[in-house]
């Protein structure tokens, strides 16, 4: 039996190992450069997605709800923490999947500098190797003012924040129609033996979908919160995908007997 849990709130947000403000007079010779691996990606399975990328993750990836009080959406790459059957030795994506933009965001952040402060402010990660005193790379500061390259990643995170708006709205509607149980999928690989059963996360009751009244469901389908659900349960198809490669790659827990 094969029991994984979705990855738990942490002080600083997945991903993120330090976070500081981008400053003009700290940072004021700083460089941004391309991401030429995602290592940072290779112990994670489970990255935060958004309603608006639904379409395009369900895709590549099973969208399952973390567990708790405040789920949130995430993307598969692995059934077990620690494991990321999309990136290589070399930390380089396998695939020609679809990145979340959660990756594609990082090392940078809108958030708040004090807990009162009613602006977010961009900050970053500065273990992250894409930023620094770099001889080559996009200038993020020129004579103490942003560079585009600044313009372009606030522009990019600020979209995101948007799209972290509209997914809590989404999981409030989920909330309020309870919707969601406790998920569990079971794989079967030989005949003989205990399957293989992956549990910690939350997935839409089909049958509390099936029972819905009429007025509810147009609702649902006119704010676009129906086809959502959809995108996330046939996405679930493709847990045995993930199952498969890991089986392939050798990274499977020890088996134990249920």
């Amino acid at each position: 039996m094969m029991a994984s849990q979705a990855p738990q709130n942490a002080n600083l947000p997945l991903l993120f190992k330090e976070l500081i403000p981008l400053s003009s007079i700290d940072h004021a010779d700083w460089k941004v450069a391309e991401m030429s691996d995602v290592k940072f990606l290779a112990d994670q399975h489970a990255i935060p997605v958004t309603v608006d990328e639904f379409a395009m993750v369900q895709r590549h990836f099973p969208i399952i709800f973390s567990a708790g009080d405040n789920p949130v959406p995430l993307a598969l790459m692995g059934l077990n923490e620690g494991v990321n059957t999309f990136v290589d030795a070399d930390g380089k994506i396998t695939d020609s999947v679809y990145l979340p933009a959660y990756v594609r965001r990082y090392p940078f952040l809108l958030a708040k500098l004090r807990p009162d402060a009613e602006e977010l402010s961009l900050c970053f990660d500065p273990t992250s190797t894409v930023i620094g005193k770099f001889e080559s790379g996009e200038a993020l500061f020129e004579g103490g003012q942003p560079t585009a390259a600044i313009t372009r990643i606030l522009g990019f995170c600020e979209e995101f924040e948007q799209s972290g708006i509209k997914t809590g709205q989404f999981m409030a509607e989920l909330a309020e129609h309870k919707l969601l149980m406790e998920g569990e999928v079971s794989i079967q690989t030989e005949t003989d033996s205990p399957p293989f059963i992956y549990r910690g996360f939350q997935m839409v009751d089909e049958q509390k979908l099936r029972d819905l009244r009429g007025d509810v469901v147009r609702k649902m389908m006119q704010s676009g919160m129906l086809p959502l659900v959809h995108a996330h349960l046939f996405s679930l198809q493709l847990m045995r995908d993930i199952f498969g490669r890991q089986m392939t790659q050798g990274k499977m827990p020890a088996q134990v007997a249920a």
